[in-house]
């Protein structure tokens, strides 16, 4: 997966793993790694699925209806991308945050939803179920930051709590932060989610 790894200054911090909206690239969130912790290593990766020219992480069918196979297939590819990146870079495995924004919280939110161990936490700006019906891993110990917005056409207000919801009773810690805004990613939701993980 195309990428961008830069080592932090401090061995004991964790990797922020970067994961951009439709559209973006692995440059588009490094000004939020700066905010949130700019002691840890960044791996910024590119979603490898192109809509109209936009990388994503997944595929959708439509607006909010997601491709579930080809989700499941693109969540192995990036749990499995994590694996080497560790081993190549030399990072701890065990130690890495996910920092997503729409298509790439959906991402982070299906790691979480498919694999016990990847991420050991989780900011989540404007995310939606990536699943429903299945069963979650046990997420204890976990812990996941939600941002979502009141007014959000894309991601309602109901999608954010019942993520929520399961999170919790998968075990997870939580933390769903209201912006009176819409799905743009806000300054003000950012600084809380840095306070929150700090």
């Amino acid at each position: 997966m195309q990428h961008i790894f830069k080592p932090g200054s401090n061995k004991n911090k964790p990797t922020l793993l970067l994961l951009h909206g439709t559209g973006g690239t692995e440059n588009d969130l490094l000004p939020l790694a700066e905010i949130i912790d700019n002691e840890a290593n960044i791996l910024s990766v590119r979603g490898n699925v192109l809509e109209n020219g936009m990388p994503r992480f997944f595929r959708r069918l439509a607006e909010g209806v997601f491709d579930e196979e080809d989700l499941i297939k693109r969540t192995e590819e990036l749990h499995q991308f994590l694996n080497e990146a560790s081993a190549k870079y030399n990072f701890d495995r065990n130690k890495i945050t996910a920092v997503g924004y729409s298509n790439g919280a959906n991402i982070a939110a299906s790691l979480l939803f498919h694999y016990e161990n990847s991420i050991e936490q989780a900011l989540l700006h404007h995310p939606m179920v990536p699943r429903r019906g299945i069963e979650l891993p046990n997420l204890t110990g976990k812990r996941v930051f939600i941002a979502a917005g009141t007014n959000d056409p894309i991601c309602a207000p109901k999608e954010s709590e019942e993520l929520e919801q399961l999170l919790k009773e998968a075990g997870a810690e939580t933390k769903l932060h209201w912006e009176n805004h819409g799905h743009q990613l806000t300054i003000s939701e950012v600084r809380t989610a840095a306070s929150w993980y700090n």
